[in-house]
């Protein structure tokens, strides 16, 4: 068994969300899920079949978004795999949606950090075994720090 890490460089101002489902009704759920939770939203979907004829379905409204996560998931090779891009929305508007699509077995990561993917290869083929997302702590939160976070989420509208 081969393991690496493949870095996914996530486009300026965009999100991504990495997950696994299940099956070939998934990359038209996910659609649905943002178009019409987030409407003005930009984004790109792909999917990754694991079976028949393992396809990389392609959905969304945005062509370059769409381009670059069939991009990604061609690095990672790996079946049953998912990515959503977003532009204007965040993770946080369409996650818990995108939980609840029937198809959608695990959320690897939501992120517009710098992120690797873990994979390991078999002879049968690639799966994902993790992510590293962002970096690693630096130090705890201080007072200061605290103050800061608060003031930024009432900046960005997500807290009064």
């Amino acid at each position: 068994m081969e393991i690496q890490t493949i870095t996914i460089a996530i486009p300026e101002g965009c999100n991504l969300i990495l997950g696994q489902a299940h099956f070939i009704k998934t990359i038209e759920d996910l659609y649905e899920i943002v178009s019409t939770t987030v409407p003005q939203a930009q984004f790109g979907i792909a999917f990754s079949e694991a079976s028949g004829p393992c396809l990389i379905r392609t959905e969304g409204n945005d062509s370059q978004l769409i381009d670059a996560c069939a991009a990604y998931l061609q690095a990672l090779e790996a079946g049953h795999i998912f990515c959503i891009l977003l532009r204007n929305a965040f993770p946080i508007n369409i996650l818990n949606q995108v939980k609840n699509c029937p198809e959608v077995c695990r959320i690897f990561c939501a992120t517009a950090n710098p992120l690797e993917v873990v994979v390991a290869g078999s002879s049968q083929g690639r799966g994902i075994l993790g992510v590293i997302d962002g970096y690693s702590p630096r130090g705890i939160e201080t007072a200061e720090d605290a103050m800061q976070r608060k003031a930024f989420l009432r900046k960005i509208g997500y807290k009064l």
